[in-house]
This record gives structure tokens, sequence and C-alpha cells, in this order.
């Protein structure tokens, strides 16, 4: 291998495939994806449940199904060349590339582009700090789903479950069409950090009992987990004395939130925004590095993935732009942040020319509301609102903002919640 690539995609999961895709139809002559699995498709491969594609391919499929046709879209193009079981390394300021891999060892592979689709890794029990004796039966809820689809092992028969985030709501119900018992399932937080339609289809469909505002306070258990005791929290998410229970049970499966796999853009030095823990980005996905894009769940975390695929084609499109030396001229810079019930925005700023452009903003309210009005603000004058029965931090709002719009657009841009409507 050798030569200069016009494009290098790290990670090679529905992020990195469409990025692919959307690069080549752009004029991008030579692709590389590099992927560290034994097989490209990323999260997805573990996935075995429906839901997937509904709003990118008009089509519901299983995490399998849509990983297959993101591969099918570049597995027959001869621009794009594909590297599985390859470790990226480091990323250079240079665009050079060193990854490694047991069929080829060391590489050094430069490009003129990098997009980096490392999607994101899960927050172990060391992260939250769980009190208790350290026995085997531990598991994330993403670890335990490759256990059980991909390798076909149980991990346990009575499972208690730490958290509400949308794998340890699938896992509760996989486990139980496993015929294993489900205890409880605790989440610390007085609502769920689900999708809703994974609460109905998940729980509430196998009756297994969610304990809101709860969380686990000790493990029990010496060479295997023997059971949890649970206790309720306040509104600080402290454990309030005297409310402590037992529950049996000898698996503890942890679904307490996902973070952006960043090691590689710290190396580059890259800013990283301090809620969403990915690298800040303007519209077209390029990060505090020219030359350097991220798309997906490196970026920010989604809770669906046609999102992550139309932001990749995003990164895609102008990656492969800048590889030819077509990038967009800018004329100005607006900054983007986060207002009232507003947790995270995506982009954190927008890079426009004379004429704006079509922008598409990503966001997460900070508290379940209901009736609410999503208001968008720039030098103090509305450019856009909308109306919304319902908004939870667990589901993604996505807001498009017409190229007329972001043309008139002189100011900081404020995305905000107003309850008054």
């Amino acid at each position: 291998m050798s030569g200069t690539y016009d494009i290098i995609i790290i990670g090679g999961g529905p992020a990195g495939l469409s990025a692919a895709d959307s690069a080549v139809q752009n004029g991008a002559k030579k692709v590389l994806i590099l992927e560290r699995d034994r097989e490209v498709g990323g999260i997805l491969q573990q996935c075995v449940h429906n839901g997937f594609g509904l709003h990118h391919f008009k089509q519901e499929l299983t995490g399998p199904g849509y990983a297959q046709r993101c591969y099918d879209m570049v597995k027959d193009r001869p621009e794009v060349e594909i590297l599985v079981d390859t470790m990226v390394l480091e990323v250079r300021t240079d665009k050079t590339v060193v990854a490694v891999s047991p069929a080829k060892g060391r590489l050094e592979l430069t490009a003129k582009t990098v997009i980096l689709t490392m999607g994101c890794r899960e927050r172990t029990r060391g992260a939250i700090r769980i009190p208790g004796t350290r026995p085997a039966g531990v598991y994330t809820a993403g670890a335990a789903q490759r256990m059980v689809n991909m390798e076909g092992y149980l991990p346990g028969k009575k499972i208690v479950i730490l958290g509400s985030g949308d794998i340890g709501l699938i896992m509760a119900r996989r486990m139980s069409l496993e015929g294993c018992k489900v205890q409880a399932v605790l989440e610390i937080c007085p609502f769920s950090n689900g999708l809703t339609r994974n609460i109905v289809q998940c729980l509430n469909d196998y009756d297994i009992p969610l304990y809101l505002s709860h969380t686990i306070v000790a493990i029990h258990g010496r060479d295997r987990v023997s059971g949890i005791t649970a206790a309720k929290v306040d509104e600080k998410m402290r454990p309030i004395p005297g409310t402590e229970f037992e529950i049996d049970c000898d698996t503890v499966l942890l679904s307490v939130g996902l973070i952006p796999e960043n090691e590689l853009s710290r190396g580059l030095g890259l800013t990283l925004h301090p809620k969403t823990s990915g690298p800040v980005v303007d519209q077209h996905r390029e990060t505090s590095q020219p030359g350097i894009f991220a798309a997906g769940n490196v970026v920010h975390v989604h809770d669906l993935v046609d999102f992550v695929s139309d932001e990749a084609e995003i990164a895609g499109k102008y990656a492969a732009l800048a590889s030819l030396g077509q990038s967009p001229a800018v004329d100005r810079v607006i900054e983007v942040k986060p207002g009232a019930g507003i947790n995270t925005c995506v982009p954190q700023h927008l890079r426009l020319g004379i004429e704006g452009e079509n922008v598409r903003l990503f966001m997460r309210a900070a508290q379940p509301k209901r009736g609410v009005k999503l208001v968008i603000t720039s030098g103090g004058e509305t450019v856009l609102t909308k109306p919304l029965a319902v908004v939870k931090p667990s589901e993604m709002i996505a807001v498009d903002l017409p190229a007329a719009k972001t043309a008139a657009l002189s100011g900081e841009i404020s995305v905000a919640i107003d309850e008054g409507v």
C-alpha cells in the first residue's frame, strides 16, 4: 500500500460506510476505510432487533440488515478500499495515519483529508463507582449484547439492569426472550433515558419493572454476583437512607451512557466539546483542524442510526470537496449556543458564505416536557419556531434551517425551549 489517498476514513460502521459512499459521489477517487473489527458494520452487527432505517432507507431493517445496505453502497466501488482487522494508533496533523494489522504489519498512510467515524464506547462500573465486591457477572449492556447475539453465550439467568439507555432496554427484552428472568431495570434519573418505543416494546410488553429515581448502592457476591442493594435517590441523585431493598440476581448489566471514542481526536489536539465529549464541528462536520472531519457517534451520541448516516453523508461530501480543493467560500462564522431547556446542539458553529446554505441542527432537551415550542434566534431576532408535542433528553431533535434563513444570519444563534405555548 502506497501513495496518497483522497480520504482516509477511520471506522467502518454505518457512519464510515455512508461517508465513503457520499465522498465518491462527490468526486473522491481514492478512499480508504480502516476498521479494527473483523468485518465492517460497527455496532449494528450485534443489534439483531428491527427498527432501523425508517428515516434513511424508508424501510424497517434489522441492525445487520442496515449495515448490509450501507456496505452494498460501497463494496463494488473501485474508488473504495477497505482494510478490516486494522487498528489505527495515531492520526497526525499532516493527515498521516499510523495503523497496524496482523496481515500488513505497521502502516503509515497519508491522505488529503481524514474523516473520524470511530463511534462511541460504554461507561463501565469504574466510571460510576458502584460500591461493593468485585465478583464475576457485571457486564456493560453492549458487551452482553455481543456475547448473546454474536458469540452465542448467555451472561446469566437472573438479571438486574442499571440504567434505562436504549441498549439496556433492548437487552431486557433480549434476555427475556432467551428464557432469563429480568428482575428490574433501575434508573437514577426521574425519567427514562431510552426511546419511548423501547420502554413500551421492551419493558411494558414483558412486564419488567422500571424503578425511576433508583440506583444500585452495593453489589454482593464473592466469586459470582449473588444480589444487589438498590435505593431511592433524591433530586441531587444521592441515595436516601432507609429506602434500601435487596434484589436477588446473578448478573448486573450496566446501561449508564455512551462516550464518544476520542483518543485519536485528543492526540490530534482537536477542540472537544465539554458536554458532547466529541469534537467541535461546523455544519460540514469539519473539526477545529482543517481537513479533519468527524461524523456519527464520535461527534455526539445519536439515538437513531438514520441520523448517523445523514451526518456522515455531509462529512463525506465536504471532505471530498476539500480533497479536490473545492471547499465552499466562507464569509462569516456564526456560533450556535444551547439556550434555556436545551442541553447540547450540533454543529457548534456555522461557516457560511454570502448566499447561505441549508443547515440541519441536532439538539437534545435538558428535561422531558410536553406542549412546548422550539425557538431559534439570532441577533435578538427570531429565525424559526417549531411547536413540539413532546421533548425528551433521550430523543434527538432535528431542525432544518433553509438557505434563505442562514443567508440572513448575522449574530450568534441561540436554540431554546419555550414552555409558554
